[in-house]
């Protein structure tokens, strides 16, 4: 290990999302490495910039470090210089966007529970995204070329393998918290220490599974599954009240392994769950339909008052999180090797999956950058479904690299759930209404043409 031989900056695009910050950030000042950092938050929302840059600088008094925190609403001037670069930011945010994910579809007789991955909300959520991840990447080209991007950005597959694609020497890596939240989960059910548990996972963002999981040498997957057939699993769900894994568990149940992504986002990657006229379905697997739009009016609800208690406080006190991107810094910072999952493009560490196509894997960063480990024993019944969503995502990262609008069609016309419940005509019809009620915050190509 040797120490950092300067006083990293860090840009952080979207930092409006002021408890997502507060945990990246927070993080952060927890490592020595860090001292004297800068922090440039960004954000286009005045407001909420404000809100966060009182936070990160209330974090900084709570450590007691000499860390600097910026605030501008200019993108170049937060990324001039940059080492590290932080993407977390929903553009056309829950109103108008999300809600128009959720409220068209739900006309033509689709439901969703999240929205932001797979399926139409997916879809047209990489339409509003990577344009933006794109002109964050042509300014790191310009301004910090050696720097890493960490993205966190929904739809995380789609979002990685378009930049790659665009910006094929960007140093970027997909982060997600799917891993250890499903680590934790496991740990809940089992009874056991979460931080003991070996595991070994791989796949795509959110449809991986867990190839390995076993806790003192003892495989841990008969218990699973014997806890579930006797139903005394799942117990009541530890991060997410309202939703409980019995999804995960049914799916394990007939696959064969655990999936890494929660049931409420599972149930909408697959054709078996969510279905017209089988309401049966919707109770026996307690799937939270619109779970994500009710989440958000919660947290809007709650807000105020979290700001308020926040703008009270003389500064803040931090404990780490379950995130990695602070680990992951400093790994590249100080040369310390680390072991942390990560969305990459394909360049041959699964070869059971298409090359290009953005993979997540176990990977060692250091100060060489972020390289991924080879896995080559998916077991084929997952292959097949990790191609489903792949199907998908590249049907969606062509229409954004050729700027061709029939294959958002396209790709919805090859979404499992989508395609599971309407009829192509169906299909069309929704998809067109959605390009139109999103307006400018999606390409003009992918506008519909107005008749003349």
């Amino acid at each position: 290990m040797t120490e950092a031989a300067h006083a990293p900056r860090i840009a952080f695009i979207g930092a409006g999302s002021t408890i997502f910050m507060k945990n990246i950030v927070g993080d952060v000042l927890t490592m020595p490495a860090f001292e004297g950092a800068t922090v440039a938050l960004m954000d286009i929302d005045d407001a909420r910039l404000e809100e966060s840059a009182l936070v990160a600088r209330k974090l900084v008094a709570g450590s007691g470090g000499a860390a600097r925190v910026e605030a501008t609403t200019d993108r170049r001037r937060a990324l001039a210089g940059a080492d590290f670069v932080v993407t977390a930011f929903q553009v056309g945010g829950y109103r108008p966007s999300t809600v128009i994910d959720f409220e068209v579809p739900r006309a033509h007789g689709l439901r969703q529970t999240i929205g932001d991955t797979l399926g139409v909300g997916g879809i047209m959520r990489a339409l509003r995204t990577v344009p933006h991840l794109w002109a964050v990447a042509a300014d790191m080209a310009e301004l910090c070329p050696e720097a890493t991007l960490l993205q966190y950005v929904n739809p995380m597959a789609i979002n990685t393998w378009a930049l790659a694609e665009r910006f094929p020497r960007l140093k970027q890596v997909g982060l997600c918290h799917s891993v250890q939240n499903t680590v934790a989960e496991i740990a809940h059910d089992l009874d056991l220490p979460a931080a003991e548990i070996r595991h070994r996972v791989a796949g795509v963002n959110h449809v991986a599974f867990f190839l390995e999981l076993s806790h003192d040498g003892r495989d841990l997957y008969p218990g699973l599954r014997e806890g579930w057939r006797a139903g005394r699993l799942p117990k009541p769900p530890l991060l997410m009240p309202r939703c409980e894994n019995r999804v995960r568990y049914e799916v394990m149940d007939q696959l064969g392994w655990f999936c890494t992504e929660s049931s409420e986002h599972l149930a909408e990657y697959v054709p078996w769950f969510i279905k017209r006229g089988r309401p049966d379905l919707i109770e026996r697997f307690a799937i939270p339909l619109d779970e994500y739009p009710a989440r958000c009016e919660e947290q809007l609800a709650s807000w105020s008052d979290e700001v308020r208690a926040l703008r009270e406080a003389d500064r803040i006190a931090h404990e780490r999180s379950h995130e990695v991107a602070a680990d992951v810094m400093h790994a590249i910072l100080t040369d310390t090797p680390l072991r942390a999952y990560g969305n990459l493009p394909n360049r041959g560490q699964v070869p059971q999956l298409p090359r290009g196509a953005a993979v997540e894997t176990p990977c060692l960063a250091d100060a060489t950058g972020i390289q991924p480990t080879t896995v080559t024993d998916i077991p084929p019944q997952l292959v097949a479904l990790m191609r489903t969503q792949i199907n998908v995502q590249e049907l969606v990262v062509r229409a954004l690299i050729d700027e061709e609008p029939e294959h958002i069609h396209h790709a919805a016309m090859f979404d499992p759930h989508t395609a599971a419940e309407l009829d192509l005509r169906q299909i069309r019809a929704l998809v067109g209404e959605l390009l139109a009620a999103h307006g400018d915050t999606i390409p003009a190509w992918a506008r519909p043409r107005r008749a003349a």
